[in-house]
């Protein structure tokens, strides 16, 4: 375990909360990579996706995720399908809730700095394991600026 990975666990041993996750038949191998290494910080995990590649659709597994996260139930969400688009599509038809699709780890930080991301989209077909661990943990690491970047996020909910 190299410095930043075993900071990471400190890190997240000291702020648990409970975090969704969600995912397709794209997604199986990626949710249970990053559920071991979040349940190994000591975060609590509600798993509403598959375990196979058996064709599925992605709303009956995105839909609990954005519910629990918009409600409070839990503080976050992961949502993983093919090309990230289709969940996260689904994932903000609820109120409070703002899913980014994410692509690399500078997106994702930017995502919570900037907009209060409460919800992060990994496109399984298009990162590696590794690539949307670093994601996640970018994802709950990252903190958001608040400011202007408030009045804007105020703005998006349709009057």
């Amino acid at each position: 375990m190299n410095k930043e990975t075993i900071f990471f666990y400190f890190y997240m041993k000291l702020n648990t909360m409970k975090i969704s996750i969600g995912n397709d038949h794209a997604g199986p191998d990626y949710k249970d990579a990053i559920v071991a290494v979040l349940q190994a910080a000591g975060y609590e995990i509600k798993n509403h996706g598959t375990n196979t590649t058996d064709s599925v659709d992605y709303p009956d597994f995105i839909h609990p995720v954005a519910k629990e996260v918009s409600t409070g139930e839990t503080a976050l969400g992961i949502i993983i399908c093919g090309s990230g688009n289709g969940a996260a599509m689904t994932a903000n038809k609820y109120k409070k809730i703002r899913a980014a699709l994410c692509w690399n780890k500078e997106l994702v930080v930017l995502a919570r700095q900037h907009n209060n991301a409460n919800i992060l989209s990994l496109p399984a077909r298009f990162l590696s394991i590794p690539q949307a661990i670093a994601m996640v943990e970018a994802f709950i690491n990252t903190e958001f600026e608040g400011g202007r970047h408030q009045g804007r996020i105020d703005k998006i909910p349709c009057r």
